[in-house]
């Protein structure tokens, strides 16, 4: 299904001007036109929560790096990195993703094959 414009509303994209006063030697950067242009990184962090509070105490964690500089693989720490969400918040990271809080037929709360209070967070970085 194709989404369709309202009346009346116009796609904006930006141009670079032709009339810019560069002389020789003098380079335009990218992010001066596009900011969304500029490398930026992403880091991932998952967090297992005991309850879909943020609060809560992690039980288990993952985190990917884009940015290369660290090589993280699953249970190369004991502790995990934040003791909560909240945590995790505070130090800069942004929640993007929480599970939803479905109703489960009674006995699932005994069944151990998935975690179901899971966060995803990120952080955007720089590469420059």
């Amino acid at each position: 299904m194709q989404s369709r414009r309202q009346p009346g509303t116009r796609t904006f994209y930006p141009r670079l001007s032709r009339n810019l006063p560069l002389t020789s030697g003098h380079r335009l950067a990218l992010h001066a036109c596009y900011p969304q242009a500029m490398a930026t990184k992403q880091q991932v962090l998952v967090l297992y929560l005991s309850s879909s509070a943020l609060d809560a105490n992690v039980i288990a964690w993952a985190r990917y790096d884009g940015t290369s500089k660290n090589d993280h693989m699953p249970g190369d720490s004991d502790e995990p990195l934040y003791r909560s969400g909240v945590e995790a918040l505070a130090d800069g990271w942004r929640l993007i993703q929480a599970s939803p809080l479905a109703a489960h037929a009674p006995g699932d709360e005994f069944r151990t094959g998935y975690l179901k209070y899971e966060f995803f967070f990120e952080k955007l970085i720089n590469d420059e």
